[in-house]
């Protein structure tokens, strides 16, 4: 009989309960504690999620023998903090991103993770949709042809959107903002589908308020010679766009909402998955299999600290560029 793992939650918050709905269902990920700095949030998972078991400390669940993974998913400065004990622990970890804001703090983690062969996974959750798959398959095939670049385009009407209002860290520039919260996940696809990244130029610009995320970024990267444009913005009416196109001169591919394919061969984008409704949801569920494959010690595709790492330098110089 295959092994069920153990988790331990640290973060109850959004992302934290999305690993309580999909983790379970996924069949060999069971969740054995949660516990968050926060007593409402801790209050209102046990109301959903009456069969959790709340611990009084993070301490308390890392050091819990019978627990094999602790997922992190609290906001980013506290990452390291969690992560490292965890490894010392002894346990695997599954941390959300950006792998954390200080760069000197990412390096160092990244150093300890690599000195104690720890078993770590950064949940950027593009890493095994199946959209992106289908993308890493054309790429290898050259089913696309030579690649001309690559463009990323976001927008969002608000910030942070509505359904993250109770994240307040989200609006501050010390942890939050777009480019930490969204862009990393596509400079991290463009990495991955391209190779590694350099970048070329960048500019930010933030609102009056001191201390509020940045409202407009720009940047051109190189991936192993090919061009990336990202362009982020908030405000103003209208919907929400979250857009990750690459371009090549046979066939060209286009995500929207994050997990929704499209190709183009010349004519008009084209569905790649139009029998799928909930692509989202598949993802995530691909996502947690791929971690299973982690803690089995097998070969898998998520990424790990040192490619959250390089995404995690271009961010920050983008937003340090002012």
């Amino acid at each position: 009989m295959a092994k069920v793992f153990n988790v331990g939650v640290i973060g109850l918050g959004v992302i934290g309960r999305r690993m309580l709905d999909n983790m379970p269902a996924q069949g060999r990920l069971a969740v054995a504690a949660g516990w968050d700095s926060d007593k409402t949030a801790c209050e209102t998972a046990k109301k959903d999620y009456p069969w959790l078991s709340l611990t009084a400390s993070a301490e308390a669940i890392i050091t819990d023998p019978d627990i094999d993974l602790i997922y992190i998913g609290v906001p980013p400065r506290a990452h390291g903090l969690y992560a490292r004990a965890a490894i010392e622990a002894g346990k695997a970890v599954f941390c959300e991103k950006p792998l954390g804001v200080d760069l000197a703090d990412s390096a160092a983690l990244v150093k300890f993770a690599t000195l104690h062969q720890a078993r770590q996974a950064i949940n950027l959750s593009l890493a095994a949709a199946r959209g992106v798959q289908h993308m890493r398959t054309a790429i290898a095939n050259g089913d696309m042809g030579k690649i001309a670049g690559a463009d990323i385009r976001l927008h969002f009407a608000q910030w942070p959107r509505g359904w993250q209002a109770n994240a307040t860290w989200l609006a501050r520039r010390e942890e939050g903002g777009f480019m930490r919260e969204v862009a990393t996940h596509f400079l991290y696809l463009a990495e991955n589908l391209l190779g590694a990244g350099r970048l070329v130029s960048s500019s930010v610009r933030y609102p009056d308020q001191t201390d509020a995320a940045e409202i407009l970024a720009l940047a051109e990267l190189e991936c192993d010679g090919v061009p990336v444009t990202l362009a982020g913005t908030v405000g103003g009416a209208g919907p929400d766009l979250i857009e990750f196109t690459i371009r090549g001169d046979k066939t060209s591919f286009r995500l929207t909402d994050f997990y929704r394919l499209w190709s183009s061969q010349g004519g008009e984008w084209q569905q790649v998955f139009p029998e799928m409704e909930n692509l989202a949801r598949d993802a995530y569920m691909l996502q947690l299999d791929e971690l299973v494959l982690m803690l089995e010690g097998k070969s898998h595709v998520l990424p790990g600290f040192q490619a959250a790492f390089d995404v995690q330098t271009h961010v920050e110089a983008i937003l340090a560029d002012r």
